[in-house]
């Protein structure tokens, strides 16, 4: 899993930078690779915007973003959104198409 992370208007922590990684690694499982994912941390007056997106090998694309107090719950929290977006798209491909029947 490949992570570019971008921060604007915030001073780049390796802590951050860490912890970020960590999270996003749990969405890895459901995904196939390659997979790249493209994180913005940026500071708003009293609020840290997380924005995330990731794109899967297989074409998936899944886009998250939380603005909080506290920069370790805003990036808990996108990356929550994020395993539930990717979860959700799994089951759509797992779930068989129902035929349509001809009445006459």
């Amino acid at each position: 899993m490949q992570i570019n992370i971008t921060f604007r208007h915030v001073e780049p922590s390796p802590a951050v930078k860490e912890y970020i990684g960590e999270k996003l690694h749990k969405v890895k499982k459901y995904l196939q690779e390659p997979i790249e994912a493209h994180v913005v941390v940026a500071a708003e007056k009293f609020r840290h915007i997380i924005e995330v997106n990731i794109t899967a090998g297989n074409g998936t694309a899944v886009h998250g973003e939380e603005r909080m107090e506290d920069i370790h719950a805003a990036v808990d929290s996108v990356v929550d959104k994020i395993e539930r977006q990717v979860k959700k798209q799994l089951e759509k491909t797992k779930r068989p198409k129902r035929r349509q029947t001809w009445s006459s």
